[in-house]
């Protein structure tokens, strides 16, 4: 199925959840400003209260609370928090960047199809943690990130886009993280416009795109 918009005309409503300093937030907020943009970034939420996205947020005047998880008897709890929240603020599709809480099978089956997150891999390849340093490990020639839909296993899900960066001999896992974040810059704000134009339609592990998506003929790495 696609994603539907309502409330604001055009504008799909956002909540990103963010447990630092929302960088990829700050994407997100970049994109929504300009008038063309079919999405708004409607709430802002994190599970710390000192985190740094909800000051990025509140200085451009963005709805940003903050839900402290050890305010809550349990993860239950916690989760119906945010969801009560979410939906008190009109939220469509759910963001997830950089929020380092795991997901109960509850939160993410009632948020299906409008649960999305960013991986710093070019997923199935090195789902969890540490993937920088795992793909210089492995000697893979493209790294890069990837924007799909959560499921409950995790880094799984339906596909939306990606985006590749070569490997660099010199590479270290710092230098090539810097590089994946600013490709997940670009790339989830493209995601999400679209989604918000109906252009994503999810069939059973699988994100179909529809409308034309110009795209490169072959990437080389190494090039002579």
């Amino acid at each position: 199925m696609a994603l539907v918009n309502s409330g604001t005309p055009g504008k799909l409503k956002l909540g990103v959840l963010i447990s630092g300093r929302g960088s990829n937030l700050q994407a997100l907020m970049n994109a929504a400003a300009a008038p063309d943009f079919p999405a708004t970034v409607a709430l802002v939420l994190s599970n710390k209260a000192d985190a740094a996205g909800l000051e990025r947020a509140r200085g451009a005047g963005i709805p940003a609370l903050a839900l402290p998880h050890k305010d809550y008897a349990d993860k239950p709890a916690f989760e119906q928090a945010m969801t009560r929240a979410l939906e008190d603020a009109g939220v469509q599709l759910v963001c997830l960047a950089g929020f380092m809480r795991l997901l109960s099978p509850w939160f993410v089956d009632h948020w299906r199809d409008r649960l999305i997150n960013i991986h710093p891999s070019l997923l199935p390849a090195f789902p969890g943690i540490d993937t920088h340093q795992r793909a210089l490990d492995a000697g893979v020639r493209f790294h890069g990130c990837t924007v799909h839909y959560v499921r409950s296993e995790v880094d799984s899900g339906p596909i939306v886009a990606q985006a590749a960066v070569p490997v660099q001999a010199d590479d270290t896992a710092d230098t090539l993280s810097a590089r994946v974040l600013t490709a997940e810059h670009e790339l989830y704000p493209l995601a999400v416009r679209l989604i918000a134009e109906g252009r994503v339609t999810v069939e059973g592990n699988r994100a179909v795109l529809s409308g034309p998506l110009p795209l490169p003929a072959i990437a080389l790495n190494p090039t002579v």
